[in-house]
């Protein structure tokens, strides 16, 4: 299924973007190289200039935008697994972060697990209302085990001209592990497999 192309039926969509970081050290020697992605897509706010108890215009197609986001951000890892993962987004300042909120619920979220491979932990997020070139630090967890310290990041994120005024900014963030040098302690990815 062409899941950009599902979106596209539910929602006004400007346009798609996206940004990905290599990260090969922090300071340390350099090792396995970190890709973070994020990916987001721009869409008309049909809510803006009033209030609006009923946001199900957003919710109930926003499984499309799961999957279509997860897809761009998995092609985007080259092959490699996602390990950790984020969700958010930005209403324009005549929205309402609530606009946000209605885009990335349960609906959004199976959908974008699915694209990933699965997941069992809860996803990250964050959302606001700010005007056009505002950045977004989407927040990374592991996508199975929340307290799993070494991949606590974020991924900060940026459409220079959204989202307009009338517009909703909604995003995903992926990294393809933990970060670079990370050396804190904590419950580790081994933890998490003995466990299963």
């Amino acid at each position: 299924m062409n899941h950009s192309a599902e979106v596209e039926k539910h929602y006004e969509v400007r346009g798609w973007h996206s940004s990905v970081q290599e990260i090969r050290h922090d300071g340390g020697e350099p090792g396995e190289v970190l890709i973070k992605v994020a990916v987001g897509v721009l869409i008309r706010n049909p809510y803006v200039g009033k209030f609006n108890a009923d946001l199900s215009g957003f919710t109930n197609p926003s499984a499309s935008l799961g999957h279509a986001l997860g897809k761009r951000a998995m092609d985007l890892l080259g092959g490699r697994p996602a390990e950790s993962y984020g969700k958010g987004g930005i209403a324009g300042v005549a929205g309402e972060q609530e606009h946000v909120v209605a885009c990335v619920t349960t609906e959004f979220g199976n959908p974008l697990r699915d694209e990933l491979g699965g997941g069992d932990a809860w996803i990250s997020s964050v959302s606001k209302v700010a005007s056009a070139g505002t950045s977004i630090d989407i927040p990374l967890a592991h996508k199975d085990e929340l307290y799993i310290r070494s991949h606590y990041d974020a991924i900060t994120f940026c459409v220079p001209d959204g989202p307009r005024p009338d517009e909703v900014l909604i995003c995903v963030g992926v990294a393809s592990g933990p970060r670079v040098h990370q050396r804190v302690g904590g419950m580790t990815v081994a933890d998490l497999k003995a466990k299963k």
